[in-house]
């Protein structure tokens, strides 16, 4: 509870027909209840009612005859049907409430004042309190994938998001994209981006993927940084990221927010939420390929997603059937791997803790490799310029992969890596050796348990800050070249190789899964960029965090 000296108003007034004190700080609305006796009822709703003015949705005042017109519910929330003096006026607070699975819905209370005079300042109060928010967006840009998913985008949307927008006086210019990397090319050439305080993608990680290409490209074109140099150190993106999850995956919403949900997601961008995160370049010699902010996979991972891309008129099941197609084959790959270590930093990929909101990793290490900043750019100069600190690896694999986040989902709820960070300006880069079926399928299985997934013989992982990988044979030919007259010798067997993998034609090259996407090269320079875009989201909170899931939430 504030100090009386920092208190802007304090009134009695009344809710559901019950006298509150209610008081007004610079950083809280409080409302509790006057008790006439001392005795205890402990059936009676709590008399104590408190929530931060950051996470205030907005105010409205209460015409006399909607107030009569509202039905009972049996929630405090809700006003009745009132009369005599206290029925002159009212204002509605909504606010942030929050649930079981860290989701939040928008609640409400009214309170009803003697006089319309006071009624109106403190409307007047509490909105001047959020104008001054600066964090809040006031002028967001919209892009709905109408496609994704279970076409569902533009539905979740207008039914869910966009009324709650209008309710807190958030602007929109609203783009339903008509093809393939629509929002990303508006991005880099059409959009007028100072005119706005956020970009919101409503879909899945897809769309996620087009509007930081787009994003990403547009800040370094602008600040004069060439994007396909892997030297270059990246220009952070000013505007933050909303997602609203309407996707066939949502993996990027779920290791930032905690849940799937359109709601929580949209309250999140309402009250100006803000999680930097760290975003990985990936390079082949001097030409830039992407941008990855969850998963890298080569081998297995790969493997899936190509075979998938066979398979789409089949839906999400697809990556069920040709996860048990690529665990069956078992196919093995031969190549280098190169990467500088993460030095002199917190934290291991081994720990027990995890990232979570206000994650302290994240913050030491964001300011640590900030002051190193110089210095690991003459460092990574070169692989020779590095004092010996690249390690190198070769060997036979049936996954590489590098995590930027836990790649957390509801299937995986503990993701990859579980103790990977955010914001850390690392990945995690695991390496997982050729070994039997039964002990690729314990590995495999430990993504779904709490047992160390790396504690294996066959399994090795790695904070690193930058990695390189070259499969055999190819250190310095380009993939397409390879993988053109590859196919030219096989092209008779291809289909009956593709179908039936026993026949022992084992391919030489895997693709890397970037972020749900193949990469057309197989050699490839990644570098992790520390905190290079803030998305509308403050991280996955602790279970401490949720006070009261007693009450039901309001929707």
């Amino acid at each position: 509870m504030e100090r009386p000296g920092r208190l802007l108003l304090v009134s009695e007034l009344r809710v559901r027909n019950a006298a509150y004190d209610v008081s007004l700080g610079r950083s809280m609305l409080t409302w509790k209840r006057r008790t006439s006796s001392p005795v205890y009822h402990p059936f009676r709703p709590s008399v104590y009612h408190s929530v931060s003015l950051s996470e205030i949705v907005s105010v409205r005042e209460e015409e006399e005859e909607n107030i009569g017109g509202q039905r009972d519910d049996g929630s405090w929330k809700k006003i009745r049907e009132r009369e005599g003096k206290y029925c002159r006026q009212a204002f509605t607070v909504l606010y942030v409430e929050r649930c079981r699975q860290h989701r939040w819905r928008c609640a409400e209370v009214t309170f009803t004042c003697p006089e319309e005079t006071l009624c109106q300042r403190w409307v007047s109060s509490i909105r001047e309190q959020l104008a001054a928010a600066t964090f809040r967006p006031k002028h967001l840009l919209v892009y709905i994938n109408p496609y994704g998913g279970k076409r569902q985008g533009r539905r979740i949307y207008e039914q869910k998001v966009a009324p709650l927008f209008a309710e807190a006086g958030v602007a929109t210019d609203v783009i339903v994209t008509e093809h393939a990397n629509h929002a990303r090319d508006h991005l880099r050439t059409e959009a007028e981006l100072k005119k706005y305080d956020g970009v919101v993608c409503v879909g899945g990680d897809g769309m996620f993927s087009e509007i930081i290409h787009g994003l990403i490209w547009r800040t370094q074109v602008d600040g004069g940084v060439d994007p396909n140099c892997p030297e270059e150190s990246l220009l952070p993106c000013s505007l933050r990221i909303g997602i609203i999850p309407a996707g066939s995956t949502d993996c990027i919403c779920f290791a930032t927010v905690g849940t799937n949900d359109p709601v929580t997601s949209a309250l999140h961008i309402i009250v100006g939420d803000s999680q930097p995160m760290d975003v990985c370049s990936v390079h082949h010699n001097n030409l830039f390929l992407r941008y990855s902010v969850s998963l890298l996979g080569y081998g297995f991972y790969g493997d899936v997603l190509t075979d998938s891309e066979r398979k789409r008129w089949m839906g999400p099941a697809r990556y069920d059937l040709s996860g048990l197609k690529m665990f069956l084959t078992h196919h093995y790959y031969e190549g280098t791997v190169s990467f500088l270590p993460a030095r002199g930093i917190m934290g291991t990929p081994r720990d027990a803790s995890r990232c979570r909101s206000g994650c302290v990793v994240c913050q030491h290490n964001g300011r640590l490799l900030s002051e190193r900043s110089e210095k690991y750019e003459l460092e990574e100069t070169s692989e020779g310029d590095s004092d010996g600190e690249w390690r190198t690896i070769r060997g036979k694999f049936l996954a590489i992969n590098a995590a930027s986040m836990s790649c957390a989902c509801p299937r995986s709820p503990k993701g990859l890596s579980p103790a990977a960070h955010l914001a850390d300006g690392t990945t995690d880069l695991i390496l997982v050796r050729k070994c039997s079926r039964f002990n690729f399928l314990r590995h495999l299985l430990r993504h779904t348990s709490k047992d160390d997934q790396f504690d294996l013989a066959f399994v090795e992982v790695h904070r690193v800050r930058r990695f390189r990988f070259a499969p055999r044979h190819c250190q310095s030919d380009s993939d397409l070249e390879l993988d053109f007259l590859g196919n030219s010798k096989r092209q008779i067997f291809s289909q009956i190789c593709r179908d039936h993998p026993a026949c022992g034609c084992a391919p030489a090259y895997s693709s890397w899964n970037c972020d749900g996407e193949i990469l057309t090269h197989t050699a490839i320079d990644v570098r992790a960029h520390c905190q290079l875009i803030k998305l509308f989201a403050r991280g996955i909170e602790e279970p401490a965090v949720f006070e009261d899931l007693t009450s039901p939430c309001a929707i």
